[in-house]
């Protein structure tokens, strides 16, 4: 059945004027979406197109790729999933948001085809994507997958380079709980005749990977495990050398921060260096693109009303440990107050004890946005966890939102507040902060 539930913008009232209410329990399949696009004339084949997917990370790969395009002189469209604040986010060109006026007029020019076609919400979204970057001129388009791959509404595209980050458990009850069996739906990607790069380093789930592009006749590029080198972590930047095999070795800095942010980056000199030609920046680009790239939520570090404040969108294990790499290598003002809102269905049995071993207190909250369907009782997680924390460890629930950023910003006084455990929590709090990247 389709994944809808985990992508709804339940509380963005721009979604509900640009379509009237979509189809749900519907199969997982692609056939919708690519009749619609057949219908509109093809769109998403107007312009290349770079496609990324993954578990964790697939947002800065194609944040970044997208900047290093634009930074070459491309006019470059951007599509990701989902946004923090508003569902504008999701649509960008050359790194700012499309016009809401421009993107109703293409909302509007396609809704009937949308009811005809009994789209859901993630594949309306997606074709709406397509048809406005063709209506933006777009010269490239980076797409980010949705969920999975295989299946995902992107997996029309026929793009010049896939991407795969890495392989971890996330969205278990659609994926599996296989590791290998997530590999093969990630690798669902793959194109004959395209290269397909990954930063992915289990032996076992490489072969996965490397099976479904032999399969299907897709050039396999892992990123070689040495390829980044030397690197620097601080508040507000990562620096780290990587070498290249047309543009030789030279040091990067991005402003995403974090070690996988190094590893993130370098993932995405490894795509551009398959580009054809005419589309392959030069190392002027590189560098200049990676060093202007933005992706808020990640790991993003600033001060805000006297105080610094860390946001990090971290939703499964693997996310909580990169977070927990970046406090533990960066020196945050203390004490590190954390405020978690996570999902119900993700792993917060394993993620919590990760998190609150490295901050000094915490509480547990409910994101005002996350679908009622998905939200957690965080009254009933922290009775759970409190057996694996110390007798008096300082754990609260406070399940009022503005109220929980309130007092976790009064008690972090002159010390750091750490916001995570999803996409809805770091949005809500850059809401009422008045910190969301665009407003609208």
């Amino acid at each position: 059945m389709s994944p809808e539930r985990l992508d709804r913008p339940s509380s963005d009232p721009l979604f509900g004027r640009l379509f009237p209410p979509l189809a749900a329990g519907v199969p997982w399949a692609l056939d919708r979406v690519a009749a619609a696009l057949a219908e509109l004339g093809e769109p998403h084949c107007l312009y290349p197109t770079l496609h990324v997917g993954g578990t964790n990370g697939k947002g800065s790969v194609a944040a970044t790729l997208a900047t290093v395009l634009t930074a070459a002189g491309f006019r470059t469209a951007l599509y990701t999933s989902p946004h923090l604040c508003s569902f504008r986010e999701r649509y960008q060109v050359d790194g700012t948001a499309i016009d809401e006026v421009r993107l109703t007029a293409v909302a509007d020019a396609i809704r009937q085809l949308v009811s005809a076609h009994g789209l859901t919400f993630f594949e309306a979204a997606t074709v709406l994507g397509f048809q406005a970057f063709a209506r933006e001129r777009v010269d490239v388009a980076v797409i980010e997958v949705g969920l999975g791959g295989r299946l995902d509404a992107t997996n029309v595209v026929t793009p010049l380079v896939s991407v795969v980050t890495n392989v971890a458990l996330d969205h278990t009850e659609y994926l599996g709980t296989s590791l290998p069996g997530i590999a093969a739906e990630k690798a669902g990607i793959a194109k004959p005749g395209v290269p397909f790069v990954t930063a992915e380093r289990d032996p076992a789930l490489l072969e996965v990977m490397r099976a479904r592009c032999a399969e299907v006749g897709a050039p396999f590029h892992p990123l070689p495990p040495d390829r980044v080198q030397d690197v620097d972590i601080a508040a507000d930047h990562t620096s780290f050398t990587v070498t290249t095999r047309g543009w030789g070795s030279f040091r990067l800095t991005t402003p995403l921060v974090g070690g996988h942010q190094a590893l993130n980056a370098a993932l995405a000199v490894e795509a551009l260096e398959h580009l054809p030609a005419d589309l392959r920046p030069s190392a002027r680009d590189v560098l200049a693109g990676v060093a202007w790239v933005r992706w808020p939520g990640r790991d993003q570090i600033e001060r805000v009303d006297g105080r610094t404040w860390l946001f990090d969108v971290a939703h499964n294990p693997a996310g909580v440990r990169s977070l927990v790499d970046v406090l533990d290598r960066v020196q945050l003002p203390r004490p590190l107050v954390a405020l978690v809102g996570v999902l119900a269905d993700k792993e917060w049995r394993e993620m919590l004890p990760l998190l609150l071993g490295r901050v000094d207190r915490a509480f547990l909250t409910q994101p005002p946005s996350a679908s009622l369907d998905r939200r957690w009782d965080p009254r009933a997680v922290e009775a759970a966890v409190r057996s694996l924390l110390p007798a008096d460890y300082p754990l609260t629930t406070v399940l009022d939102f503005a109220g929980a950023l309130a007092i976790a910003r009064r008690t972090a006084g002159e010390g750091t507040v750490v916001v995570t455990g999803s996409c809805h929590t770091v949005g809500d709090a850059l809401r009422l902060l008045g910190k969301c990247p665009i407003s609208g």
